[in-house]
């Protein structure tokens, strides 16, 4: 496995993470409300103590997030650099990908 598909790959990991992580402060968010009517000093440190945590959890979900996007651009950036300055060879992988799928769809009929 090259080392470019490998950091497709992790990014895709990287979303499903994130996207798993705002589902988890979602639900923690709802439970904090869901209890917000009831009484005791351990249910009132616990609410407290989670309130401080999601916060905290928030903060590092952006900036995981903010951390994806730059890598996003930066690999972006990168491909558009690489075609610039190699127009022939693009050209050359998207002909042989179009190719190899033409004859795969072929194949199937």
């Amino acid at each position: 496995m090259s080392t470019k598909s490998a950091g497709a790959g992790s990014e895709a990991g990287k979303e499903k993470l994130v996207q798993d992580f705002r589902v988890v402060v979602a639900d923690a968010e709802e439970l904090l409300r869901a209890t917000a009517g009831q009484a005791g000093e351990k249910v009132a440190a616990a609410r407290e103590r989670i309130q401080e945590n999601l916060v905290t959890a928030k903060a590092r979900l952006n900036e995981a997030e903010s951390a994806m996007i730059e890598k996003t651009k930066y690999a972006a950036k990168a491909t558009d650099e690489y075609v610039h300055d190699n127009p022939w060879t693009a050209i050359g992988v998207g002909a042989s990908v179009g190719v190899i799928v033409g004859m795969l769809i072929g194949r199937g009929r």
